[in-house]
């Protein structure tokens, strides 16, 4: 998780200037890649969906969305999001680990 903070502190760096939080301005981008991508947000309660859906009203200008996938690219992303990784954050019910 310590290796992924430059990653995390860009994304709260574009969230505060567009006032929104950083799952809104993580959604809002993949929005920005084109109207043929479809997020699929997580939804764990209706406070989250109700986050998730004000996504749609952050809009990133083409400025924002080239410097925003300019400054990623710059950054390593440690770890992965498969089912036994993110299990051992004790946040999977075990179960459910494929």
């Amino acid at each position: 998780m310590k290796a992924n903070e430059p990653l995390l502190a860009l994304i709260k760096k574009y969230a505060e200037q567009k006032n929104c939080t950083p799952a809104q301005i993580s959604l809002a981008w993949v929005l920005a890649y084109g109207d043929f991508i479809v997020p699929i947000p997580g939804m764990r309660s209706e406070n989250r969906i109700r986050e998730n859906l004000g996504a749609a009203d952050v809009v990133l200008t083409q400025k924002e969305y080239t410097a925003l996938c300019a400054e990623l690219s710059k950054i390593s992303v440690y770890g992965s999001r498969d089912g036994k990784d993110i299990a051992k954050l004790g946040t999977v019910p075990k179960d459910t680990v494929r």
